[in-house]
C-alpha cells in the first residue's frame, strides 16, 4: 500500500532528525493512512479507498458521492 491519500494527495514529507549533538540523519513522516470501504449507490457497488485520517473526516462532511468525484477529478481510477 503506498503512503498517499487518494483525496487529499497527501505523501510522505522528509527532513532531518537532529540529535542532540545537533547531527543530522534524514527521516520521513509518514501520513496517517487508512483504507476504507465505501458504499457507493450511484454506481450499486463499494469501492475502497487509500484515506489520510483528515480526508475521511471530509468524506463524512462532504458525502462519499462528492468525494469520488473530487478522486476522479484528480485522476486516480477507483
Amino acid at each position: 500500500m503506498s503512503a498517499h491519500c487518494q483525496l487529499t494527495g497527501v505523501k510522505p514529507v522528509f527532513g532531518n532528525t537532529v540529535s542532540h549533538s545537533h547531527r543530522r540523519t534524514r527521516r520521513r513522516w509518514d501520513p496517517n493512512i487508512q483504507s476504507r470501504r465505501y458504499w457507493l449507490p450511484s454506481e450499486n457497488r463499494y469501492v475502497r479507498l487509500t484515506l489520510s485520517t483528515r480526508a475521511i473526516k471530509t468524506v463524512d462532511k462532504i458525502g462519499i458521492e462528492a468525494a469520488v468525484a473530487r478522486v476522479r477529478a484528480r485522476g486516480e481510477r477507483i
